[in-house]
């Protein structure tokens, strides 16, 4: 009875006050923003966190890869270029990436393209392939910039050995590159299905089309990876001819500039350590591995060589050499596979990297090493 009695009270006094302040309010004068206090013009309070806004790229209203025209009013091709492209967009470090390296190789990749007749699109295949990095390897082996197989490179002329890896030197990659794709054109008529070839092989493009009855790319059903492959290069297209309609600006100063070099032949009759040969031509030991990303090894190789050093740094650079002390030849360590034995187990104990010893010894992918095979082991 007590706890109602209080209950009754409070509600009565509550009500008392309202009445109180409604009174209050209808007798106050009626006010202006020009006249009003200072505290009627207070701010509002803040209001609740906003959700962040994202750029959403949109299409253009028509595009087309090496002069074949993309189907945009298609669904499917509409979307999966939405794909791509969005993925790309919000990827600021690689799009940074790609305009700066894009200043680099892109000239040279353009002058060969002009000079075989071939559509200048071509260079965004080397985007969507390696993001134009020269060193980088795939899983399944693809190397260097337009990421050939070691058959497929040795078939269009790049020298793969101990001493040298042509898929890393992108002026060697390009010309080998741009060969192979003109064959691809040759056989598919068509630029698009030419690099769908490029990517997983001529048999497996040739046989889907005989299958699916149809030579139209945007029509065909191919692997995952083919299928976004395209689009991918397409995306590359838009985003880095025109970086500034989707939000990146790469100022002058910020561009990586193409790397001069001056080529000399020299002839050894020995092996000849690149520190001997960069002492002679006034430069560093790095600046000659910048400049012949090719080269496997230490050293020159005997014979006639070809080497890249700094503009105005290769005049008598031959005279110079034989000058200089002469270089020990490399002593090349060779180790017979015994039972048990693995490619890693090997390469650990000899403290080099598992991508070193196959590179020394011409080996791919999964690849199964027998008792008695012999490995070179390359230098620390």
């Amino acid at each position: 009875m007590k706890r109602l009695l209080c209950l009754i009270a409070m509600l009565a006094l509550t009500a008392a006050w309202g009445a109180a302040y409604a009174a209050e309010q209808e007798s106050a004068p009626a006010t202006t923003g020009a006249s009003a206090p200072a505290a009627a013009q207070a701010p509002a309070p803040k209001a609740p966190n906003q959700p962040p806004t994202y750029f959403v790229p949109t299409l253009p209203a028509e595009l087309s890869l090496c002069g074949t025209r993309v189907p945009l009013e298609r669904r499917m091709v509409a979307e999966q270029l939405e794909r791509e492209l969005i993925i790309v967009v919000h990827d600021p470090a690689q799009v940074i990436m790609w305009l700066k390296r894009a200043w680099r190789y892109f000239p040279y990749i353009e002058g060969r393209l002009k000079a075989k007749g071939m559509p200048q699109d071509i260079k965004y295949l080397a985007v969507a392939e390696s993001s134009l990095i020269h060193y980088i390897r795939s899983p399944a082996g693809a190397v260097g910039p337009w990421q050939f197989m070691a058959a497929t490179g040795r078939k269009y002329g790049l020298r793969i050995n101990r001493w040298y890896d042509d898929r890393r030197n992108v002026a060697l990659a390009t010309q080998a590159a741009l060969s192979y794709l003109s064959d691809l054109h040759q056989e598919f008529d068509s630029w698009p299905l030419a690099m769908a070839a490029y990517n997983c092989g001529e048999n497996r493009v040739a046989r889907e089309i005989k299958e699916q009855a149809t030579k139209d790319y945007f029509d065909l059903s191919l692997p995952r990876e083919t299928q976004r492959y395209i689009y991918r290069i397409l995306a590359a297209k838009l985003v880095i001819s025109d970086p500034q309609s989707y939000g990146y600006v790469l100022p002058p100063e910020a561009r990586w500039e193409p790397m001069a070099g001056q080529s000399v032949t020299l002839t050894l009759k020995k092996p000849v350590h690149l520190t001997v040969v960069a002492q002679a031509a006034g430069t560093s030991y790095r600046m000659l591995r910048e400049l012949n990303p090719e080269l496997r090894r230490r050293y020159l190789p005997k014979g006639r060589v070809t080497v890249v050093v700094p503009p105005g740094h290769g005049q008598d650079l031959a005279a110079r050499l034989q000058k200089m002390q002469p270089a020990t030849s490399p002593q090349n360590e060779v180790y017979v596979v015994r039972r048990g034995d693995s490619l890693g187990a090997i390469a650990r104990r000899h403290g080099v990297s598992l991508n070193e010893i196959k590179d020394a010894n011409d080996l791919e992918g999964d690849c199964v090493i027998v008792p008695g095979q012999r490995l070179n082991i390359p230098e620390k």
